[in-house]
């Protein structure tokens, strides 16, 4: 018998005729080996047996150990050289029931929970029998006592696994003959009536189908063919292919087809467009394009739409991410808008653009500097009248902003930090863009320099500190049109602050927190103006005058505060216990004085009579110094109010805390050197407070100003407290009260839209789903699993979650009177069954009286399958959108896609 190794992972096996006495002895001592007792004996039947090891042995002497002696025959063998037996590894196996050794047939019989490993072969099936003179393995399913077939084989080599009715495996020729084998390969499930395995990576089906249905036996789905080339963990070649649901042919059907499986997390690959049709644009392929799996690291999908009227949009999105270093993600969308047709009035044409970077660096990189960024820019009209994204909450959004920044930390002593910012904002309604580009800041950390050596900063003098910050501004204030054109840069605003705070704190009376601090501050600017009047011209004009020029200023200011407690108790028997009381009243004053040496007089007129007064720093990235000395004393007193109940619970000993006011806050201030004309000496009384009910989950939150002064006829503020002129102590001139209220009986809290957040829109749900109708594969709703135990009668629980929003506002500056704003707003979300899902958006405006935006949306769960349905029926956004597809991403292109136009 010789053994001969292979390039592959099993053994080839060869029997050649031997002499019969040497065969004998050979074959005793190898079966002796393998620890099998007498070879002549019959079925061994006992209880599950540990795994026995097989291994060759090449001991030319034949020992049996007992208990009293050891035997060792001295008979010389033959000198022909003993061949390898024909296994070329280790073979463990167990058997429930029994192994069975047949000498005669050469099979080894595994019966029962039977068990086959041999190198990197795994076999358990009901029975396996082990042919080695052919060089075969068999396995097949067993049956119980009612005659079902049980205990299916299960074949694995390497990664590679299979679940069939029944398996025959050659070890020499590496092939195999699979009856209705099971698999899985990434998303996909295959089951196949025969397979036969050429070698180590080649299989070919037949009869096969293959779905990503959880039940291969029993899919809702699937892709029928006769014949099929299988490439494990690479690809699926088949021929004529078609496609079966619920078990009915459809007329969907491919001559050849062909399925890549790499096991890289994604490969690159033809994203389909959909077919869809506008009123205003014609028909359309949208959403078509390709996505390109660059490396681990990062990716990118580029996609398109194309209109008959000559429309057309552009997106690509690319994702980064690099391991305990950054990430990040990148949108650029484009969109060539035409209207209706060239020569009818309402054609109009127009290009819109949105660019969105998000970045953040993992603060384990280094510690000492980071790097962020998060930017939403682009045409003002974007969200409004994008063909790709439906969020009403991004359209009623009046401002874009962006941030990208970074800052470094100096390990230096005192310690330094320097930061580079470069910030955007953006009125989507007047269309005006501020932007700096960049801004920088710098600081030194603060220096005691009256501390000792013992390093205690306690008192006056010790507690003195200062610091130095620096910050410097490179500004433009531009609109849509302009933004990034050479107009822009030629209004730019260049300047430099400085300022050295000195400040210090202690205490008065043990009780009493004082802060006392001044701050001198120099500011250089590279324009100025100079104001005339022109006689040619009969106006005043400026003149830019562009050189180096500042202006140096200082303040005082201090603070003077404490904390009162305050507890009022009702008996421990009481419902409520005792309510706590804590006030935190506070004194400012703080002093600016005039700056008005940096101010100048021109006149108005010809006559040169009039004049007024002006500073060559107006307009400036800093401002301007002030004219008038500012000398004000301000107040602020805040209150937190908490209760001690008896709990509900008789077992608990101790109450429950409850918090009744979370805050409730008064301000105000007077100005000791106002005029009485264009400012009045005392301010306005600021209230506002806020508190949370129904443990937590219901914000209530309030605000009011009340004004001391009177008011005129002509609803003027004159300078007369108004309790004097026949009225009461203050007019309360506005007011507003909101209400947030968020419930349900899921256990985990509802996901934040983060998206539409992104967008500048809101993070719940209260103005719709954001729906991003590139990817419409995304579930509307929560993708989290709902906790459904559905019996007979589908008493079950079903999950639901509501979000209310009520908003209050009343003005009353003027004597109006009345309520400027009352508005409800409702979204709720409910699994009607287990597999549909229901949600509504809605509010009413009972100032305006009329239904706010509402939006219905539905989905089904249709287990591998998704159809999802939202419309919005009213108002100017009023569209609706109907998705039905595969959720799987690798067949993410058979999907049906509807939707109408919007009436933006």
């Amino acid at each position: 018998m010789t053994c001969q190794k292979t390039s592959h992972n099993f053994t080839k096996i060869a029997f050649k005729p031997l002499h019969t006495n040497l065969f004998n002895i050979v074959l005793v001592s190898f079966f002796l080996t393998l620890g099998y007792g007498n070879l002549y004996s019959q079925d061994i039947k006992a209880k599950k047996k540990p795994l026995t090891a097989v291994k060759q042995t090449s001991n030319p002497k034949i020992t049996t150990t007992d208990s009293t002696k050891t035997i060792t025959d001295t008979v010389k063998l033959d000198t022909v050289k003993a061949k390898k037996t024909f296994l070329d590894g280790k073979v463990k196996y167990v058997a429930k029931d029994y192994a069975k050794i047949d000498q005669k047939k050469k099979r080894i019989t595994l019966y029962n929970e039977a068990e086959l490993y041999y190198k990197d072969v795994e076999l358990k099936s009901g029975i396996i029998v082990l042919d080695y003179e052919k060089d075969e393995v068999y396995a097949g399913r067993i049956k119980d006592s009612t005659g079902t077939l049980i205990q299916y084989p299960n074949f694995k080599q390497g990664s590679n696994e299979v679940q069939p009715d029944s398996i025959r495996f050659n070890f020499k020729t590496k092939k195999a003959l699979i009856y209705n084998s099971r698999t899985e390969q990434g998303e996909f499930k295959i089951k196949a009536q025969i397979t036969k395995k050429e070698n180590d990576s080649v299989y070919y089906l037949k009869g096969a189908r293959f779905t990503t249905s959880t039940d291969v036996d029993n899919p809702e789905y699937y892709f029928r063919t006769s014949r099929v080339k299988f490439v494990p963990n690479k690809k699926v070649v088949v021929g004529l292919t078609n496609m079966v649901i619920a078990d009915v042919p459809t007329p969907i059907a491919l001559p050849y087809a062909y399925f890549p499986m790499s096991q890289e997390k994604s490969v690159s690959g033809i994203i389909l467009p959909s077919y869809n049709d506008s009123n205003t644009r014609g028909f359309s392929l949208q959403n078509g394009g390709y996505y390109f799996a660059l490396s681990d690291n990062y990716d990118l999908t580029a996609l398109g739409d194309y209109y008959t009227n000559g429309s057309y949009a552009l997106r690509f999105e690319s994702s980064y991410a690099k391991r305990y270093k950054f990430r990040g993600n990148v949108n650029v969308r484009f969109e060539n808008l035409i209207t209706s047709e060239r020569g009818y009035p309402d054609y109009s044409k127009q290009n819109i653009y949105n660019i969105q970077w998000s970045h953040s660096k993992d603060s384990k990189s280094n510690p000492n500097s980071s790097f962020s960024a998060s930017v939403n820019m682009g045409s003002s009209k974007y969200f409004k009248q994008s063909i790709n994204q439906a969020n009403v909450g991004s359209s009623l959004n009046n401002t874009l902003s962006s941030s990208i920044s970074w800052n470094k930390t100096f390990n230096t002593i005192p310690q330094a930090r320097i930061a580079l910012t470069a910030t955007h904002s953006q009125n989507t309604q007047t269309e005006q863009i501020s932007m700096t580009l960049p801004s920088l800041q710098g600081s030194i950390d603060r220096i005691y320099p009256f501390v000792g050596k013992d390093g205690v900063k306690k008192g006056l003098i010790k507690n003195i500190n200062l610091q130095y910050n620096l910050s410097g501004k490179n500004s433009f204030t531009t609109t849509d049109s302009l933004f990034f054109k050479p107009q822009m840069f030629e209004n730019a605003q260049i300047g430099m602050q400085h300022s050295i705070p000195i400040s210090t704190n202690f205490k008065i009376f043990k009780y009493f927190s004082a802060s006392a601090s001044t701050n001198y501050q120099e500011t250089w600017v590279t324009k100025t103006i100079n104001r005339s009047y022109d006689e040619n011209l009969n106006t005043v004009v400026d003149k830019t005058v562009n050189g180096f020029d500042a202006f140096r200023t200082y303040n005082f200011s201090s603070s003077l505060g404490t904390t009162i407690y305050g507890t009022f108790k009702f008996g421990d028997t009481k419902k409520i216990q005792a309510i706590r009381h804590v006030m935190r009243p506070s004194f400012s004053y703080s002093y600016t004085p005039s700056f008005e040496k940096y101010y100048d007089t021109y006149a108005i007129d010809a006559t040169g009579k009039t004049y007024k007064d002006y500073t060559r720093f107006e307009n400036g990235v800093y401002g301007q110094p002030g004219k008038s000395n500012s000398n004000i004393i301000g107040f602020d007193l805040s209150n937190t109010f908490e209760a001690k109940v008896t709990d509900k619970d008789s077992t608990k000993t101790e109450p429950k805390k409850m918090m009744l006011l979370n805050n409730l806050n008064f301000s105000t201030s007077y100005n000791f050197n106002a005029d009485g004309v264009t400012t009045f000496a005392l301010e306005p009384v600021r209230v506002s407070g806020g508190t949370q009910l129904f443990d937590n989950k219901m914000n209530v939150n309030f605000a009011a100003t009340l004004n001391p002064y009177a008011i005129d006829n002509s609803g003027q503020q004159i300078n007369e407290f108004n309790i004097n002129n026949g009225g009461s102590l203050f007019r309360m001139t506005s007011a507003n009260m909101t209400l947030n209220y968020s419930f349900s009986n899921k256990n985990e809290k509802k996901d934040e839209n983060k998206q539409s957040q992104r967008n500048g829109g809101r993070s719940d749900d209260l103005f719709g789903t954001n729906t991003d109708l590139n990817d419409t594969r995304k579930s509307q709703f929560s993708e989290e699993d709902s906790e459904n135990v559905i019996t007979e009668f589908f008493n079950s629980k079903l999950p639901w979650d509501m979000t209310m929003a009520y908003s209050l506002t009343y003005s009353n500056a003027s004597r109006e009177n009345k309520i400027t704003g009352n508005s409800i707003m409702v979204s709720a979300n409910m699994d009607i069954t287990p597999k549909w899902k229901g949600g509504i958006s809605t509010g009413y405006d009972f100032v305006q009286k009329g239904v706010t935006f509402t939006q219905l949306r539905f989905e089904r769960d249709l287990l591998s399958w998704r159809m999802s349905f939202n419309w919005t029926p009213l108002g100017p956004y009023s569209n609706w959108n109907f998705f039905i597809g595969i959720k799987s991403g690798m067949l993410s292109d058979i999907k049906y896609n509807k939707r109408s136009a919007t009436n933006r």
